[in-house]
C-alpha cells in the first residue's frame, strides 16, 4: 500500500496568492464605468498608497491591473472604477453584491504625496484617468494645510463620460481649484470645451513652486508635459502614471516592460524625466 501523500498547505500570503473580497456595493458611473466597493472576506484592512494598483479578477475571467481610488485613509474599503472593455473588465463590471473577487495586491510605486509637501500641485486627469488620482486627492484634502495651491484638471470625451461629478464641488469646497473641459459638449452643458491644456494658462500655475500629477490618455499627458515645461516647470517635478500590458505585477513576466523599466515594479507612477528618453521611441 502506497504511503499516504503530505498535504499541500497553500499560503494565504503572498504576491502570487490571491485573497478573496466580496463586492459590498456597485455603482454605474457611466454606460461603460462602474466603481465597485470590495471587502476582505478575512475583515482585515487593505493598506495601500494613492496610485497604487490590484490584480483583479472575476470568475474566470482572468486577472487585470487596476489602480485603487479609494481612500487610503480607510483601508478597510477598497474601491475600484473599472471600464469595461473586454472579457476580464466585463466581468468584473458585471460582478453582482455578495459576488466573491479574488485581488492581488498592492502593487507599484504610489504618487509622491509626502514630496510634494510645501509645494503648489496640479492635478491633471483624463477620461479614465481620475480614477488613479483620486486618493492623492483625497489624501491632500487631510490636512489641506500641509501643500501651497491645489488645482485639479479635468477632461473627458463628453459631459456624460465624467466621473465623480457629485464630488468634485466638494473637492473645491475644500481646496482644490477645479476647472473641467469637455471635448464635445453637450446642449446643456456651459462649461469649457476644449483639450485639457487649454485648462493651463487660464488656471495662472506659478511653474517655480509647481509640482505636477498627471494621468490619461499617453497623447494627453504628452501636451500636458510640454505646456507645462514651456512654461518653466522642471521636468522632474512633472509626475505621470504609465498603462502598460501588467500580467504578474511583480516584476518576473516582462509584459509591461518600457526601455529599461518593468511598469509594475518601477511605476506606474513615474517622473516625466525617467521616461521621456523611451516614449521618444516608436513602438516601444
Amino acid at each position: 500500500m502506497a504511503a499516504p501523500q503530505p498535504r499541500l498547505e497553500l499560503s494565504a500570503h503572498g504576491p502570487m496568492v490571491p485573497a478573496p473580497f466580496e463586492v459590498i456595493s456597485k455603482r454605474q458611473d457611466t454606460d461603460d464605468v462602474w466603481t465597485l466597493e470590495l471587502a476582505a472576506c478575512s475583515g482585515e484592512p487593505f493598506a495601500f498608497e494613492p496610485g497604487q494598483f490590484t490584480m483583479l479578477a472575476a470568475g474566470g475571467g482572468g486577472e487585470v491591473p487596476i489602480s485603487i481610488c479609494g481612500d487610503p485613509d480607510e483601508p478597510e474599503r477598497l474601491l475600484h472604477t473599472i471600464r469595461a472593455v473586454g472579457m476580464a473588465t466585463q466581468a468584473i463590471c458585471d460582478a453582482d453584491v455578495g459576488q466573491i473577487l479574488s485581488v492581488r495586491g498592492p502593487f507599484g510605486r504610489p504618487w509622491p504625496i509626502d514630496a510634494a509637501e510645501g509645494a503648489d500641485v496640479l492635478i491633471a486627469a483624463g477620461g479614465i484617468g481620475l480614477p488613479p488620482l483620486r486618493g492623492a486627492i483625497l489624501r491632500m484634502l487631510a490636512p489641506r494645510e500641509r501643500y501651497g495651491r491645489l488645482t485639479l484638471l479635468y477632461g473627458g470625451r463628453g459631459p456624460e463620460e465624467l466621473l465623480f461629478t457629485d464630488e468634485l464641488a466638494g473637492w473645491s469646497e475644500r481646496g482644490f481649484e477645479v476647472r473641467v473641459t469637455v471635448d464635445v459638449a453637450s446642449p446643456k452643458w456651459i462649461g469649457h470645451v476644449g483639450v485639457i491644456t487649454r485648462l493651463i494658462r487660464p488656471a495662472r500655475l506659478d511653474p517655480g513652486a509647481l509640482v505636477s500629477m498627471a494621468c490619461g490618455p499617453e497623447v494627453m499627458m504628452r501636451f500636458l508635459v510640454a505646456g507645462l515645461r514651456g512654461s518653466g516647470v522642471r521636468p522632474d517635478h512633472l509626475y505621470v502614471s504609465m498603462e502598460r500590458n501588467m500580467q504578474c505585477a511583480i516584476g518576473h513576466c516582462g509584459h509591461c516592460q518600457l526601455g529599461p523599466t518593468l511598469v509594475c515594479r518601477d511605476g506606474p507612477v513615474y517622473r516625466w524625466s525617467e521616461i521621456e528618453p523611451w516614449l521618444a521611441i516608436r513602438e516601444l
